[in-house]
């Protein structure tokens, strides 16, 4: 089944509550108004409220790599420049060849060649031809190319021969590219928005472009929070445990386009997060902490955000991911986002996709926040929901065996936001609504997070 961008219909797919009253719609938020939780998709809307490109500035096409235009990509030339030849071969006149066989070639006298990067310094009259490469500019006279497999010149690295015998015919204008084929000089190459991928840097380099106008990268700080923390690959004293979340924020950050400092782990007071806190915010548009973020005696994230800017939002009714606060500080002109996520592995990861990952793509210029395809597939087995709150739940997409062009989708595993095994296992995610239970067979919207195993 195709991909699909819009809100699914509850009824269409069957849900029910667990009290059988009908779900109206099921969106990435919760239909249920909960007094100390925000529903899902209006969290989504209050992190995303006001949150606009940053300025523009000029790279060179070297550095434009993953960047968002800013303008629209205008033409430089007309591409190809000049005409050239598509093949390697000779250049000739078609009338010469008209006869050509391989029973009865055509011998026809060549003048030389016509190397890539050198114009042409003769002209082919009739009865004659150049020696021609790929890209190289036509000569005057000839208006056809013979690839050099259909004549009995040598394939490969060769001296000139005076003479060629071509065994097929060649139309005019075969194997020729013309000038404008390609692109007109000033015409739009491509939209403000549009990511500097391969293609387009290859595009952009071909039509003059030296350098081009993009929108900054957004500076995203990573930190840690808790005592317990030491890094990967130090020995584990009593108690402790190796920082996972900070290295998976960062590797997600980059992944979404940011340029990443990962500042270390903040130990479990206040003044040791807000020392952090203000160093970051002196530099990043984005600051992500894990951890401290709940209810515990230990937790300072939120005093923290609230001694920087304001804090507009705390808890959502998602799981895993219920613990998660959002600030905004203002430094100077700049106005910095702060993101508390919770401390367990999974649901950092999680609320990072719903949260982070949009804003960091609003940041960078993208047309559209949310960029994770989204699919239909039929579960391959029941999954349950829980109470008052959405359920992201890791799952495994493959192709549907009975039936062509769909997916069917299964649990990756255990879903306990501890559980990194069963995360690296999952290529997607999938949203129960509160307070229902989903069944083997029916269908879901899924969203792809990365490429589905052959």
């Amino acid at each position: 089944m195709g991909r699909t961008n819009r809100p699914v219909d509850a009824k269409v797919l069957g849900l029910r509550r667990r009290d059988n009253a009908p779900y109206a719609t099921a969106m990435l938020g919760p239909m249920a108004d909960l007094p100390d939780l925000l529903p899902l998709a209006d969290a989504q809307r209050r992190v995303l409220d006001g949150v606009s490109p940053l300025p523009i500035e000029t790279v060179g096409i070297e550095e434009a790599g993953g960047r968002v235009l800013a303008e629209p990509a205008l033409s430089a030339l007309t591409l190809p420049v000049w005409t050239n030849s598509a093949m390697d071969g000779f250049a000739v006149r078609a009338a010469d060849v008209a006869s050509a066989t391989s029973a009865r070639p055509v011998t026809l006298r060549v003048l030389g060649e016509v190397p890539a990067g050198r114009a042409p310094d003769q002209a082919v009259a009739s009865g004659t031809a150049l020696r021609i490469m790929t890209g190289a500019m036509m000569p005057d006279g000839a208006d056809t190319v013979v690839p050099v497999e259909q004549t009995d010149a040598p394939v490969g690295a060769s001296e000139v021969p005076a003479m060629v015998a071509v065994y097929a015919p060649t139309s005019a204008g075969e194997n020729v590219r013309w000038p404008g084929s390609d692109v007109a000089a000033g015409a739009l190459l491509l939209d403000a928005g549009r990511s500097c991928d391969a293609a387009a840097i290859a595009l952009l380099a071909a039509t003059g472009h030296g350098s081009v106008r993009v929108h900054r990268r957004p500076r995203v700080a990573v930190i840690s929070t808790g005592d317990e923390l030491v890094p990967p690959g130090s020995p584990l004293g009593p108690a402790q445990i190796h920082d996972s979340n900070s290295y998976a924020l960062a590797a997600q950050a980059a992944e979404a386009g940011a340029e990443v400092r990962r500042l270390g782990v903040a130990g479990d007071t206040l003044a040791a997060l807000l020392e952090m806190l203000r160093g970051a915010v002196a530099w990043a548009d984005v600051v992500v902490l894990s951890g401290g973020v709940s209810l515990g005696a230990h937790d300072h994230v939120k005093a923290a955000f609230a001694e920087l800017g304001d804090l507009s939002l705390w808890r959502v009714a998602i799981k895993p991911g219920r613990p998660f606060a959002y600030a905004r500080a203002t430094v100077g002109d700049r106005t910095v986002a702060l993101f508390g996520l919770p401390g367990n592995p999974v649901s950092v990861f999680v609320t990072f996709e719903l949260f982070v990952r949009p804003v960091i793509r609003r940041l960078e210029g993208r047309p559209q926040a949310f960029d994770r395809p989204t699919r239909m597939a039929r579960l391959t087995q029941p999954m349950r929901g829980s109470s008052g709150r959405h359920t992201i739940a890791r799952i495994v997409l493959a192709d549907d065996p009975e039936r062509p062009d769909s997916l069917i989708a299964r649990s990756s595993g255990g879903q306990d936001s501890y559980m990194l095994g069963s995360l690296a296992k999952a290529n997607g995610m999938i949203f129960i609504p509160p307070d229902a239970d989903l069944a083997a067979g029916d269908e879901v919207l899924a969203w792809e997070l990365r490429a589905r195993d052959a």
